[in-house]
């Protein structure tokens, strides 16, 4: 029989970066490459990708990545990987076109348009496509045959009977038969395993804001996470009963409403869009969607509270939804931004998590696709902890045995021979890759203690210049203190540090040991051992010798 290995090298025990491994005997199908956001304290990150080492170290066994649909956690970190290894990518015809406008253009060659409900041939492996019901168009799950029995991976999911928008709609035929068939492992995932009954029909905000808009004259304001897509076809379907204009402050959502415009999934409401060059401040009859991903929403709302945005200026006969509820990690600009908002003096309606629920399977939904696809083994992926236990419980509660459910850490393999897990014991070390600014900047570990330490407790900067031969001093010291200490009580300090840093030189000198690199990083060590004994705190310390060679002026 096949040998078939599950691991994560990202999604587990987290808020984002999944991706996901299924080996099959030599072979390796990756599911899912995207990435996270950092939290308050990863200074300078833009956003944090999973280690893909593994796979580049075993590119020759890598078969393909497939893109389940696209949202920033499944597919942004796509990207990277194809710049270390081209590898060949699979997606949805909407997914393809998105990923393609985020990739450059030597990596579109290797993209394989696929159907949402298919099957392909892969090294000899059969792979089944199957729709599935989230905020993004397109969406697919997928089953990885074995003669162990199928692999089923759904990437997110509610169960909704809502037939009316094709391309968010999911197939109880097609559920009906995966559970035909013998499932070795379901994987699926936790985000909302705490929430009792069914996401649907809790998903939907069209009820919530036609209550407000119905009765509307003036401007309304309506905050979305970026890549709803669901959403923000609902608020195109109520501007067009209500006869309203639509400006979407990211322009970025014009080149995805053309994407599912061109692949007929939705037609776009006759001149309901008004492009920046066409949007005015003093328009009354419009809705302005301001959205964003993870905390941008919230800080992009804000910045028009303060007036501090160049396209939109608040006014007090303003409403404003907020209908992107507060998700782990934006707490405090949601906050920042809702306090702004009340400064401002316009109506302000807020909907929370208990009014609208984010398009992800509650408890119910796990238990209707555990009675429908009947796996062997359960594992819950895509979640912080809590929420995987919360996921395995709900199996616990549909009469799964604790055996039978697979809880990994980010690089643990869950092996299995003979259609039984045999092994959970295999690792291999992760590590997270952070993205700073720039789409190829890893920063270190160093790198960000460094930027939490100038954050906290400042930087001192001390120079001199000495003779490159002779080693004497020539000028300085001159010590810079910046967010340490008060600058009139600083005197005497700033003085001692500089006698340090010369005395350091002189002694090195004297035992004939000098070396411009070593000597600075003595004189840091003494530096901070006496900043942080006269006041406790202990910044960066930046030590600077010039050298400069007097007989060749």
């Amino acid at each position: 029989m096949e040998k078939v290995r599950l691991m994560a090298l990202g999604g587990l025990d987290e808020d984002g970066k999944n991706m996901y491994c299924i080996e099959i005997d030599d072979d390796i199908f990756v599911v899912d490459a995207g990435l996270k956001y950092p939290d308050n304290q990863q200074l300078g990150v833009e956003y944090i990708i999973p280690d893909f080492s593994y796979l580049i170290e075993n590119k020759d066994r890598v078969r393909g990545i497939f893109i389940t649909h696209a949202h920033d956690d499944v597919m942004m970190a796509l990207g990277h990987i194809l710049k270390e290894a081209d590898f060949d990518v699979y997606a949805t015809a909407l997914t393809a076109k998105i990923i393609e406008d985020e990739l450059p253009k030597s990596s579109k060659k290797r993209i394989n348009v696929i159907r949402r409900e298919g099957e392909l041939k892969i090294h000899g492996h059969l792979i089944h496509t199957f729709p599935v019901v989230m905020s993004m168009a397109d969406g697919v799950g997928l089953i990885f045959e074995t003669d162990q029995g199928a692999v089923v991976y759904i990437p997110e999911f509610i169960i909704d009977y809502d037939l009316s928008k094709e391309a968010f709609a999911m197939n109880m035929r097609i559920m009906s038969k995966i559970g035909e068939r013998d499932v070795l492992c379901l994987m699926t995932e936790s985000v909302g395993a705490n929430r009792a009954n069914y996401t649907a029909p809790k998903h939907k905000i069209t009820d919530h804001i036609e209550t407000y808009i119905d009765n509307l004259d003036e401007r309304m304001i309506v905050t979305l996470y970026r890549q709803n897509l669901y959403r923000i076809i609902e608020i195109l379907d109520l501007a067009k009963k209500y006869k309203r204009k639509v400006f979407f402050y990211d322009e970025n959502h014009l080149k995805l409403l053309k994407h599912v415009d061109d692949l007929g999934y939705y037609k776009i409401p006759a001149n309901t869009i008004v492009t920046h060059k066409e949007f005015s401040n003093d328009m009354t009859n419009i809705i302005c969607v301001v959205s964003g991903s993870g905390k941008r929403v919230f800080k992009r709302l804000n910045n028009i509270a303060i007036g501090e945005d160049r396209l939109i200026e608040l006014k007090k006969t303003d409403l404003v939804v907020i209908a992107s509820p507060v998700v782990p990690g934006t707490e405090k600009e949601a906050t920042a931004m809702e306090n702004d908002l009340y400064k401002a003096d316009v109506k302000i309606v807020k909907f929370n998590k208990k009014d609208i629920l984010s398009m992800h399977a509650s408890r119910e939904d796990l238990k209707m696709m555990l009675y429908v696809v009947k796996p062997k083994y359960y594992m819950p992926i895509k979640g912080q902890y809590s929420q995987l236990i919360n996921n395995a419980d709900t199996a616990v509660e549909m009469g799964y045995r604790p055996d039978k459910i697979v809880i990994l850490d980010n690089g643990q393999f869950a092996t299995f021979e003979n259609e039984k897990l045999v092994s959970t014991h295999d690792s291999i070390e992760l590590e997270e890759i952070l993205i700073d600014g720039s789409d190829s900047a890893n920063v270190s570990g160093m790198v960000l203690k460094d930027r939490e330490t100038l954050s906290t407790d400042g930087a001192i900067v001390a120079g001199i210049v000495i003779d490159f031969k002779t080693k004497a001093l020539i000028g300085g010291p001159d010590v810079q203190s910046r967010g340490v200490i008060y600058l009139k009580d600083a005197e005497n300090l700033l003085a001692e540090i500089g006698n340090i840093l010369v005395d350091t030189v002189a002694v090195a000198v004297k035992d004939n040991r000098y070396d411009n690199m070593k000597v600075r990083m003595e004189a840091k060590e003494k530096i901070s051992a006496y900043v942080a004994k006269c006041t406790g705190k202990r910044p960066m310390i930046l030590p600077a010798i010039v050298e400069v060679n007097l007989e060749s002026e």
